[in-house]
């Protein structure tokens, strides 16, 4: 007869070690060490709060060996930084579908040459979009595993050892997160092209402003909540695209707006450079105008 313990034990060993061959040691700051994720032969994705000088990067791998890198982009905003190394010598790690609360986790992380490290616990919350220091989050994981030091920019990984996403203590005392792969690996996508995120921009000042029933009505869809504009920047690309003081802006791209976290989530990454259908509530109505989104400086 099998023990169920002894199985979920084995199979919890197993995705460690799986995951294991995937995860590094990054080398990038003064004090111990850190950890990556490959996600390409060539390519490690770790936390950009652990990166605090930009040459000399040393990456472990399994094996004991190092392998010297370099950095190929970082984003303060979302605390990822991606390393290119020297040359192909690691397995990208398998991903997996996003989390769901109350799933079996492990996160890992290889601080130092002795070999991987692990924790146990369950994903005991999926949130967001949250505001960081520096930028925001379309979605973070957050979780009751143990975050030992030098696990920052390690994998957080379900019962098949498949990354869900990386962990990191880069948002503050306390604010212990995990961002989802699928999110991580868009922002890698963007840093490997241009070496930071571009984060788009209107020129405007708002804030949170009810939307009324008849509005709501006319819109066709229940929204409480949009921004208000008070405000707006001379030759910005509000300005330029016809919003004006007075309007509520309720939806960017055909996403519903309500406040300035999901504001700022529409905003970043390819949304930079495009037209975009901006609709707002104006005397009561619904009008769509086309705005070009800027840079934000």
């Amino acid at each position: 007869m099998s023990n169920v313990l002894v199985d979920l034990s084995n199979a919890m060993a197993a995705a460690a070690e799986k995951a294991g061959a995937s995860t590094l040691l990054v080398n990038a700051r003064r004090r111990m060490p850190a950890s990556g994720i490959a996600i390409a032969p060539d390519l490690v994705l770790t936390a950009d709060h652990i990166i605090e000088r930009e040459d000399e990067i040393l990456v472990g791998l399994p094996d004991g060996t190092e392998v010297p890198a370099k950095l190929a982009g970082r984003d303060p905003g979302t605390d990822l930084a991606l390393l290119r190394l020297e040359r192909p010598a690691v397995k990208a790690a398998e991903t997996a579908p996003e989390a769901k609360v109350g799933q079996l986790v492990l996160a890992l992380g290889r601080p130092s040459p002795s070999g991987i490290e692990a924790s146990l616990g369950v994903v005991s919350a999926v949130g967001g979009p949250v505001r960081t220091p520096r930028g925001s989050l379309d979605r973070y994981l957050r979780t009751d595993t143990t975050p030992y030091p030098g696990f920052s920019g390690g994998p957080l990984v379900d019962a098949e050892g498949r990354a869900i996403g990386l962990n990191t203590s880069g948002f503050g005392p306390g604010a212990v997160l995990t961002i989802p792969a699928d999110l991580a690996l868009k922002v890698a996508d963007q840093l490997a092209k241009h070496g930071s995120i571009q984060r788009g921009y209107l020129g405007i000042r708002s804030q949170p402003a009810e939307v009324s029933s008849a509005a709501r009505k006319a819109l066709k869809r229940e929204q409480a909540e949009g921004l208000l504009i008070v405000g707006m920047e001379d030759d910005s690309p509000a300005a330029a695209g016809g919003l004006m003081v007075g309007d509520i802006l309720v939806s960017l791209d055909g996403q519903p707006v309500s406040d300035h976290d999901e504001l700022f989530a529409r905003l970043v990454g390819d949304a930079v450079g495009k037209t975009l259908p901006v609709e707002v509530v104006r005397g009561g109505q619904p009008q769509v105008l086309k705005v070009k989104i800027g840079a934000r400086p």
